[in-house]
């Protein structure tokens, strides 16, 4: 397992980051993620530990708490010690009925941060995340308050989610304009069939330094090859009863001719396959899995392991490129001619 740096820090993640939704009670808007007791919770994160991931993504909101718990008590349970641990969560979803318990307002991340150390029996937070954006909050007052988290003592780094370009930007501005601590981190929706990440957010990452990492990156369970064209599938799976993230079937279908003959030479799945082009996209630090089962942790953990040759990433990448829009396809076009004057 190789180790990666979060972004312009000096603090180093495993390529795979083990991500808690599955730790579950099965209930509530995440239901169709599954639903896991304990033991098995405990049983996936040793796997982890056992093959070199260090990394922990978790949310607040997700069943209501219940994964934060299940996560620290997991950590508890096995003995691991805290330094040896980069915990990461969420805030802004609803935890309570009344209208200051959701949002990124100065009070609800004050009282959310202390509720989530509580959880997940720690001291601190290694990576605190705004899982997406609060159209009610001023960012400067979501900023200032996830850097009073980080004076504190109670939050390591900061990270975002789900954010377009333009407010990332916004952000990393205000934080430096302000001397506040400042995003490391995006989490975003990235696979080989959901690649708009590539049109803006990518360059700005690379750009400001940002680490970049993955989440749902077999789109929901799109690319493990269980379902057909049209989206059907098993009875009981996931994206039978909840399509997320969206997927075009028709750039699912064409991707999937080319990946099963390259996951069958490899005598991999169609999971893994997928899994290992995104760990060998270089601006990509770390990949967030989830699992419901041992077998299929270890079948995502393999990816590491699985070297794609040259033409297989060619294929790959050719197959799932995205449509080229505007302003992208003139900003390819304008500099040729002063390009040639360096040749």
């Amino acid at each position: 397992m190789r180790m990666k740096k979060l972004g312009n820090t000096g603090l180093l993640v495993s390529e795979i980051c083990l991500g808690t939704m599955t730790f579950s009670d099965g209930g509530g808007r995440w239901a169709a993620v599954g639903k896991m007791d304990q033991p098995t919770a405990d049983g996936l994160i040793r796997e982890a530990v056992d093959r070199g991931v260090n990394f922990y993504d978790t949310a607040n909101v997700y069943s209501s708490g219940i994964s934060e718990s299940m996560l620290g008590q997991g950590l508890k349970n096995l003995g691991i010690p805290r330094e040896q641990s980069v915990i990461a969560t969420k805030v802004l979803g609803e935890m309570g009925p009344t209208a200051n318990e959701s949002g990124l307002s100065r009070v609800h991340i004050m009282n959310a941060v202390d509720a989530s150390l509580q959880r997940l029996q720690v001291d601190y937070i290694d990576l605190y995340q705004i899982h997406g954006r609060d159209p009610h909050t001023p960012l400067e007052e979501t900023l200032d308050a996830l850097d009073a988290c980080v004076r504190a003592g109670k939050v390591r780094y900061i990270g975002l989610c789900n954010l377009p370009a333009w407010e990332i930007a916004k952000a990393l501005w205000i934080s430096d304009k302000r001397n506040l601590a400042s995003f490391s981190s995006v989490q975003a929706y990235y696979s080989l069939v959901g690649r708009e990440l590539e049109r803006d957010i990518v360059p700005l990452a690379i750009d400001q330094q940002l680490a970049i990492l993955p989440w749902s990156p077999l789109a929901g369970g799109a690319l493990t090859g269980k379902y057909s064209s049209d989206g059907s599938g098993p009875a009981g799976s996931r994206r039978t009863t909840f399509n997320f993230p969206p997927v075009d079937n028709a750039r699912l279908s064409q991707l999937l001719e080319v990946l099963r003959p390259i996951a069958q030479a490899h005598d991999a799945t169609v999971a893994r396959v997928a899994l290992a082009w995104l760990l060998k996209q270089a601006h990509v630090t770390s990949v967030i899995i989830g699992a419901k089962t041992e077998e299929q942790l270890l079948d995502n953990l393999g990816a590491v392991d699985l070297n794609l040759t040259a033409e297989e990433l060619q294929r790959l990448d050719e197959v799932s490129d995205l449509p080229s829009e505007y302003p992208g396809w003139m900003l390819a076009f304008q500099p040729i001619e002063r390009l040639k004057l360096t040749e």
